[in-house]
């Protein structure tokens, strides 16, 4: 064990989970008042339950010994036994297996709280509690063996996927997508003004979030090496190029500029290039940064369209920003960047990586949509999905937790 690589994972897996909160921040924000408290809860039983999940079972299956030719792993890892060497398959990691186990888990935390954000304001807590349960054993960590286990099969194939373009982003995007179908729209959804409560409260989540993206992207690299300080950069500049970008279509297609489009499009930046961060260099993290900011931005806007109610946009931002990044990591990989990596269609590798990179994409969002559609559909018809319109009409925080997030009471009777 390298003493030094495995602070680096632990340091880094402290940050992943502080994304978490700030993603609570960031989701109650763009709210309104009365359901801001039960998005922000939604973040946090992630924390909770999907902890316990990874630790009894959910991390062996993704990264135990293969089983059934790359699909999944088996229960050798269950209760974080059996860590005293590598993780199948690992080979030259100077972190310990125990510091790599805790930082996926961290990944797996908050793509669950993803999902919070498209199914907000009328999603019974009960059932998102079950329906994330389910969804981490049986979507998340087959998902997770594919592409980040060394023995799963997207990954045998040359898959590149430094932190989660498929596993965290497509993945929560598509997830999502095949919930809000199940659920419904919103009652009064797209007619009724449905405006943030909180905007500063969202910038501020989105600042937590963007400084625990480091952690994210560059902890992937599992040691303190080169590869980190190139993925920790490429983030950097990925966030403010896709923050950039959105304003740019902001202000040529509505005129005005917006901070909430601001805080998306840093996101949308920084979603894009977490595939690609430690396989290609600056120069093509400000072009995937950009691009993913001009792409998202549209993306968002298609739920209006189409008439699906993603509430606080995961699949727009999430999904095609998850799925902007894997195509053009197949287009600019570069092995001066990362040895290990392999070489892009504009770095003279050819189109293999690029149709590797497709194939992943498109596997990963056609699982995560219809396993998770499947789950979603059979707690609708068992338990119930979606909470009462009276109950939404009341707001989240009273019907499913009997509180408030803010107290408007008349100041008390000063006696002297």
């Amino acid at each position: 064990m390298n003493a030094v690589d495995t602070t680096w994972v632990l340091f880094s897996a402290a940050l992943v989970l502080f994304m978490t909160p700030g993603l609570a921040l960031f989701y109650g924000g763009m709210v309104r008042a009365k359901n801001v408290l039960a998005v922000m809860m939604n973040n946090f039983i992630a924390m909770g339950i999907i902890t316990l999940l990874w630790v009894l079972v959910a991390g062996s299956l993704a990264f135990g010994s293969d089983v059934g030719g790359g699909i999944l792993g088996n229960l050798s890892l269950a209760g974080l036994s059996n860590l005293g060497h590598q993780l199948p398959g690992f080979h030259g990691i100077g972190a310990s297996p125990m510091s790599v186990m805790v930082f996926q888990m961290m990944f797996a935390i908050i793509t669950a709280a993803l999902i919070s954000g498209g199914t907000t304001d009328r999603i019974k807590f009960p059932a998102f509690v079950l329906l994330i349960s389910l969804w981490m054993i049986l979507v998340y960590a087959p998902l997770a063996h594919w592409v980040f286990s060394p023995t799963g099969w997207l990954y045998h194939r040359g898959v590149l996927d430094f932190a989660g373009g498929t596993v965290v982003e497509i993945n929560s995007g598509f997830s999502t997508l095949a919930v809000v179908l199940v659920l419904g729209r919103r009652r009064g959804w797209p007619g009724e003004a449905m405006a943030p409560h909180s905007v500063p409260l969202s910038l501020l989540g989105v600042g937590i979030l963007w400084f625990g993206w480091f952690g994210f992207n560059a902890g992937s690299s599992l040691g303190m090496n080169s590869v980190a300080v190139s993925a920790f950069v490429n983030t950097q500049i990925a966030a403010a190029t896709g923050l950039l970008g959105w304003l740019v279509f902001e202000r040529i297609k509505e005129s005005y500029p917006t901070s909430l489009g601001a805080a998306s499009g840093a996101v949308a930046g920084m979603v894009a290039i977490t595939p690609c961060a430690g396989f290609v260099t600056p120069m093509a993290s400000i072009f995937i940064g950009l691009a993913a900011g001009l792409i998202c931005a549209v993306a968002v806007r298609l739920k209006f369209k189409w008439k699906y109610d993603d509430s606080l946009d995961v699949l727009g931002v999430h999904g095609v920003g998850g799925l902007t990044g894997m195509i053009l990591l197949g287009l600019f990989a570069t092995k001066s960047v990362n040895p290990s990596g392999a070489n892009g269609l504009f770095t003279g590798g050819g189109g293999h990586l690029l149709g590797v990179e497709v194939l992943a994409a498109v596997v990963c969002a056609f699982f995560a949509f219809g396993a998770t559609w499947i789950l979603a559909k059979v707690i609708d018809l068992t338990m119930g999905l979606r909470v009462s319109d009276e109950e939404e009409f009341t707001g989240l925080d009273l019907t499913q937790h009997a509180e408030s997030a803010y107290s408007l009471g008349g100041m008390g009777r000063i006696s002297s």
